[in-house]
Formats: C-alpha cells, sequence, structure tokens
C-alpha cells in the first residue's frame, strides 16, 4: 500500500547472550532468519523468545554477541523492524484511521496521501467502514487487525510479532493467521513470530526455531513444507514436539 521498496531484511544473532530484568535468559544463541521469510520462535515458558525478539528490534542489546539486520549491528530501533505485540499498542485516543495514518506519517508519507493510503489498508485488513472508530469500541480481533495494519502500513523490512493472535478466541484467531498469511504474500517482508502454539507454528512459518533454556539455546531449527495448506506437515511437528518435550 506504498511506494517504498518492501524487500525482506535478512537477520540474525551470532554467539548472543541475552538478560532481562537482571536475570539471564539466552545464553550462546546464534540463529539466521533469512530474507522474506516467516520464521516462528517456539519453546518453553521462559526461554527467552520475547526477549530475542526485543532484541531483534532493537528494543534491548545484548549482554555479549552480536545482532545483526542486513549484517550491520543493531544498535537501536528502526522503522525498518516494527513490532506487533499480544497486548495491543494502538493510540487509544486515535481512530483506527489515525492509528495507521501514524504509522504512514513516521514512514515519509506525504500528509495529502496518508489519508487514502490509511483507507487501502483499512480495506485489505477486512474493516471498511471501522476508520472513525476508536480501539475501545472494537473488539479483540479487530484491534489485532488495526495492528496489522499499522505494522506493515510503514513498509517495514522486518516485523517481529509477540504472540499477537495468543488472546483471541479460536475462530478469530483462525480468521486472523489466516489475514497474516495473505497480506505478507502481498505485501512481502520478513517475519519472526512468537507463539506457544504448535499448531500456530505449523500454519504460519517457514521454518520453526524450537528454543530452550540458557545452556541449550537452540533445541532445534524446522523447515516447513510447501505449500501452506495441502502440505503434510506431520513429520514436522513430531519434530518439533520432540524438541518440546
Amino acid at each position: 500500500m506504498t511506494t517504498a521498496n518492501r524487500t525482506g531484511m535478512g537477520l540474525g544473532l551470532a554467539d548472543v547472550h541475552l538478560s532481562y530484568g537482571g536475570d539471564p535468559v539466552i545464553a550462546g544463541l546464534t540463529l539466521d532468519v533469512r530474507p522474506g521469510e516467516i520464521l516462528v520462535l517456539t519453546g518453553p515458558s521462559g526461554c527467552g523468545k520475547s526477549t530475542v525478539l526485543r532484541a531483534l528490534a532493537g528494543l534491548l542489546a545484548p549482554d555479549s554477541g552480536r545482532v545483526l539486520a542486513d549484517g550491520e549491528p543493531v544498535r537501536t530501533t528502526s522503522r525498518d523492524r516494527a513490532v506487533v505485540f499480544q497486548d495491543n499498542a494502538l493510540l487509544p485516543w486515535r481512530t483506527v484511521r489515525a492509528n495507521i495514518e501514524l504509522a504512514l506519517k513516521l514512514r515519509g508519507e506525504p500528509r495529502q496521501g496518508r489519508r487514502a493510503a490509511a483507507e487501502r489498508w483499512i480495506d485489505e485488513v477486512g474493516l471498511t467502514g471501522f476508520g472513525d472508530f476508536l480501539p475501545k469500541s472494537l473488539s479483540g480481533g479487530m484491534r489485532q487487525r488495526v495492528q496489522l495494519a499499522r505494522g506493515l502500513a510503514g513498509a517495514p523490512r522486518a516485523v517481529m510479532m509477540d504472540e499477537p493472535f495468543g488472546a483471541l478466541d479460536t475462530q478469530t484467531r483462525a480468521t486472523v493467521q489466516r489475514l497474516l498469511i495473505d497480506t505478507w504474500n502481498t505485501h512481502p517482508a520478513t517475519v519472526v513470530f512468537v507463539t506457544h502454539d504448535v499448531d500456530e507454528a505449523l500454519l504460519i512459518g517457514d521454518r520453526v526455531a524450537v528454543l530452550g533454556r540458557a545452556g541449550q539455546p537452540l533445541r532445534a531449527l524446522v523447515d516447513l513444507p510447501e505449500p501452506r495448506t495441502g502440505a503434510d506437515r506431520s513429520a514436522a511437528r513430531a519434530e518439533i514436539l520432540a524438541a518440546l518435550s
């Protein structure tokens, strides 16, 4: 929905050690994220999935090792690396349209084109007619649609998503999972997606990285067969479950 170049960004962690709140969380993680793929991070609670996401986004500096974006050290946040959280971070005093327009403004979209671009995003995520609504007037699934639109409207080259659908009911979750895949197909970017749900990982991912606790930071890195729908992913499921056990 923008004229910006949407080439996916390569991301990497090289022997990274991370701590959060003073406690060590990740020790010696090395992992590459291919440009344009959806890499899913899963693992037991407390293994550091969200901490890794924060480091890739530039929100958390490593204790040691290197966090890289296109081969360059990540030192701070960037408009090229967007973040979508589970507890939606929409500005409650801004309408749906205004939330999306803010992302366009920060990206440098000319003022005269922002409203039309925001409307196109609203239509694309299935919220036609809701542009003037405040977030408090929307369901959880609708707010996540706005988050997705806002996250992608700024044309980031990588998007970090921290269990964005975890609080949704089963039916709504399935709908927005499909929406994410469809939107990503249309507006390709690199996606790093955190989830506890193996079924969600199998549906969304190109690859799944199973994280362990410090000392065994990467238990498995599983390639998923294509296409996303129709391919037999039972062997990949078994490999992921074995790594989680």
